[in-house]
């Protein structure tokens, strides 16, 4: 395990554990997480602004050239390019290090903030960042009481949360060994478990899991034009094809759609985090299956997407659905109840012709009847599933199912789908378990060979699949290992035979002591 990674977590986690226990008793597991992020995005936001006019002007001969100690006044007259160029302003004054240094000071710093953060998201208007900027820090409540019921309660709360964020060593984030607003985020839910999934299906990507995913649709490629992930939650999945391809290697940008609003605040705040400009993405609010947002854009070279699980959606209660170009071909809707498959029809839609798709799935849509067998009747028949991986169980957080990826494909080299039992393929990590590099390696490996594999990847021709009810369950064609001790009946025998010697042997003895004792007796 990557030690500069570990060190890296194990400082976040700190730093977030101690800001927790400040918090403690006042602000709501799931509102504190918002207050941690928010600040994180503010802090870094302050410091890609500053550290880029600083690069700039240092590059043109002025070598003392500090942002932060710039008077607002002066700084405004590269206001127009620089939001031209980086999508959004900061004033000297406003940048978060200098708002931290005057906040034990600042006995309006709640207004403060708020005027900040209101400046910020302003400084966008009528640009073509506006809708990449609006609302981010809507979530950000600094005057909410419950940070405290007075105003300098509050601001008592808001200078710790500001020097706790403003000590954490970051570095560079864009350069960091880890996602750090993910690693923030992934431990959020950790610790405030029992909620993470409140807002109906909300399970974050590990980050070992995103890379795996991002690498299996990008293989053989060293680029591609756009990525799209039509649930994109907090945005770890997209993020990773910077990763694994690395920076600029995704042309045309990075797609999403998010329904969930706070999630959708969390996604454009981890764009900019990650240093990937207003330009560069585009990530839309609304719910994906009924109100798709990103049709001029479509298709795509490469999905990747953890949707819900089995949420419920609109499906043959709206008329118009079964009409829908996305989920017609298939001549039947996935369920009212489970729209696992519906997400799946979705991305299969908007996938390019030289594209692949990986979708997490809930397992049952691998074997249930109904709907979604004809569905999958579809995808089969239509040779769109180029392989199936069964992933181990306890991998996200707030649900310890044992998920499963559909790898989709249009334009595939044979007529058979790869089926690949990844099941044992963890170590346990604090209460959940994780895929190390080793484990991603060999899945990654396998999918890359498509050859069969003892007890791990069968190459199966579609025709058994029609043949066995179109059933695309992993353990129905990868032979689990017998784990069973191999007995020696022979050699059990003889051991037996042994005991029950030495055991008469004993049973004489014993009787021999008993007729002495007796003997002495009488």
């Amino acid at each position: 395990m990557n030690d500069a990674k570990e060190t890296q977590r194990a400082e976040l986690h700190k730093t977030i554990w101690r800001i927790a226990n400040d918090l403690r008793g006042s602000v709501d597991g799931w509102d504190f997480k918002t207050y941690v992020l928010g600040m994180l995005f503010y802090r870094f936001i302050s410091e890609n602004l500053a550290g880029y006019l600083n690069h700039q002007e240092r590059k043109a001969g002025h070598k003392n050239f500090d942002y932060a100690d710039l008077s607002d006044k002066d700084a405004k007259r590269g206001r127009e390019t620089t939001i031209g160029e980086k999508g959004f302003y900061i004033l000297p004054s406003q940048l978060f290090s200098n708002v931290r240094r005057r906040a034990h000071q600042d006995a309006n710093l709640n207004e403060t903030l708020a005027k900040v953060f209101k400046a910020i998201e302003g400084s966008a208007q009528g640009t073509d960042s506006e809708d990449d900027l609006k609302g981010l820090f809507d979530d950000l409540d600094v005057n909410s009481n419950k940070l405290g019921q007075t105003v300098a309660k509050r601001n008592e709360k808001l200078v710790k949360l500001l020097d706790a964020i403003g000590d954490l060593p970051l570095g560079s984030v864009a350069g960091a060994s880890i996602d750090l607003f993910g690693a923030a985020y992934e431990y959020l839910m950790q610790m405030y478990a029992s909620t993470a999934g409140k807002s109906g299906g909300e399970f974050y990507t590990p980050q070992e899991v995103s890379e795996l995913l991002a690498r299996i649709t990008v293989a053989g490629k060293t680029s591609v034009n756009k990525v799209y992930d039509p649930a994109c939650g907090s945005g770890s999945l997209l993020l990773k094809f910077s990763k694994v391809l690395g920076p600029g290697k995704v042309r045309q940008g990075f797609f999403g759609q998010e329904v969930n609003l706070t999630t959708f605040n969390l996604c454009r705040i981890n764009m900019f985090l990650h240093d990937i400009g207003y330009e560069k993405f585009d990530i839309a609010h609304g719910d994906t299956l009924t109100d798709p947002a990103h049709m001029d854009d479509e298709p795509f070279e490469a999905i990747v997407s953890n949707p819900p699980y089995s949420i419920k959606w609109a499906g043959d209660s709206n008329p118009v659905l079964i009409n829908d170009p996305r989920f017609a071909p298939a001549g039947v809707l996935a369920p009212k109840s489970k729209a696992d498959l519906a997400f799946t029809m979705h991305i299969l839609s908007w996938l390019a012709t030289d594209g692949t798709a990986a979708v997490v799935e809930f397992p049952g849509v691998l074997y249930r009847g109904g709907a979604e067998q004809k569905i999958r009747q579809y995808l089969i028949e239509n040779n769109f599933i180029d392989a199936v991986i069964q992933l181990p169980p306890d991998l996200f957080f707030g649900t310890t199912i044992a998920t499963c990826v559909i790898i989709i494909k249009k334009s595939k080299r044979d007529n058979k789908t790869l089926f690949i039992n990844a099941s044992t393929e963890f170590v346990r990590n604090g209460n959940k378990n994780k895929l190390t590099e080793q484990n991603r390696d060999k899945i990654y490996d396998a999918f890359l060979s498509r050859k069969n594999a003892a007890h791990f990847a069968k190459l199966v021709d579609n025709k058994i699949l029609a043949e066995n009810g179109y059933n695309i369950s992993v353990s129905s064609y990868v032979e689990q290992k017998d784990t069973r001790v191999a007995v020696d009946i022979k050699a059990l025998n003889a051991d037996i035979a042994r005991i029950v010697k030495r055991q008469s042997e004993l049973r004489t003895q014993i009787d021999a002591i008993v007729a002495d004792l007796e003997g002495d007796r009488t």
